[in-house]
């Protein structure tokens, strides 16, 4: 079954059907992989008939269109809200890379998905999630250089160690399970602990 956070991505579809195929399509690209899943298994997981599917999506390449860009589109909210939690860069850093790992740890089957098949992606959407990764990243490139400015943070390139910050984020869908012992937000709180020296703050202010 998908993670507990999966179906938080999708509260306002218009119909029940087309949710319960987003959630199918989670769960079976999970199990099988993009390229080992047919519409047959969505449909079937979905309780519903292929032609069933077809009414709402064109092809399964459209569901992980949708998956994907949800979830990037998550992501991009959580730094950007971050961002704008402060004007103290150690306090926008804290609050991002807290709520960018939980979101990770919750999230792990979507996050898995996304990133595992980003190349499975239509040429179009690929470049529009494309441009989702550059805004996350730059969000997170800006702190660092506001706090390289304010002299709270030391780092040789920010855009690196942007790279760097998201990286180990994003690296939690990989490893992370229901079985896992850390609680996603606890996680969170190391993580942004973590981050904070790696930058050369002060983690304990």
């Amino acid at each position: 079954m998908s993670d507990r956070a999966t179906a938080d991505l999708w509260p306002g579809e218009g119909t029940e059907a087309p949710r319960r195929l987003l959630l199918a399509a989670v769960d079976s690209f999970a199990r099988r992989g993009y390229h080992a899943t047919t519409t047959r298994d969505i449909a079937t997981a979905a309780g519903m008939s292929p032609a069933a599917l077809y009414i709402h999506y064109p092809s399964k390449a459209a569901l992980l269109a949708e998956i994907s860009r949800t979830g990037h589109q998550a992501t991009l909210d959580l730094v950007e809200q971050a961002e704008a939690a402060s004007t103290d860069p150690v306090r926008q850093m804290r609050v991002l890379v807290e709520e960018f790992t939980s979101w990770h740890a919750r999230g792990h089957t979507v996050g898995r998905i996304v990133n595992n098949e980003l190349h499975a992606l239509p040429e179009e959407t690929f470049a529009a999630v494309a441009e989702l990764r550059i805004r996350i990243e730059e969000t997170v490139r800006r702190i660092i250089e506001r706090g390289v400015a304010a002299g709270v943070f030391e780092v040789p390139d920010p855009r690196t160690a942007a790279r760097a910050v998201t990286s180990l984020g994003i690296d939690v869908s990989r490893w992370y399970t229901e079985r896992s012992s850390e609680p996603p937000e606890e996680l969170g709180r190391r993580y942004g602990v973590l981050v904070l020296r790696m930058l050369g703050a002060d983690a304990a202010a």
